[in-house]
């Protein structure tokens, strides 16, 4: 015997689908990496690189090309000898960090529940270090 289908009683999204264009911002890779790199303040290419040590140059060169494109952040290049780039995040870039910042307390319940921390006051310490603000 087939089971009923059920209603599914979540309104559904506004079209089109803002759920879907926020997510598309911060699906690709090192995304939303790169724009909590950026939550504090500018930065040059060569320092996200330090600080997301596990992405090539390549991969960031074009993740930092579609944020910008996408107008989550923007590139200046400073008149400098030799001249330097800053990236930093736009106005709309910097309303996508509470959202990240609830992504990170959510991966830190998952980390809990799995068992990943030895005590919770060590859980509780790296989540505070996690969300401040530089």
């Amino acid at each position: 015997m087939a089971l009923k289908m059920r209603k599914n009683k979540s309104p559904q999204p506004p079209a089109p689908c803002l759920l879907t264009e926020c997510m598309q911002v911060i699906a690709g890779a090192w995304a939303p990496n790169v724009i909590w790199c950026l939550r504090a303040g500018p930065r040059r290419f060569s320092e996200l690189r330090a600080d997301i040590p596990p992405v090539s140059a390549k991969v960031l060169s074009a993740r930092l090309k579609e944020l910008e494109e996408r107008d989550v952040i923007v590139r200046h290049v400073r008149p400098t000898s030799p001249p330097s780039v800053e990236y930093e995040l736009t106005e709309i870039g910097q309303e996508l960090i509470p959202a990240l910042e609830g992504i990170v307390r959510v991966g830190h319940k998952l980390k809990i529940r799995s068992g990943y921390y030895p005590s919770e006051a060590e859980a509780d310490a790296n989540l505070a270090q996690a969300l401040e603000s530089a």
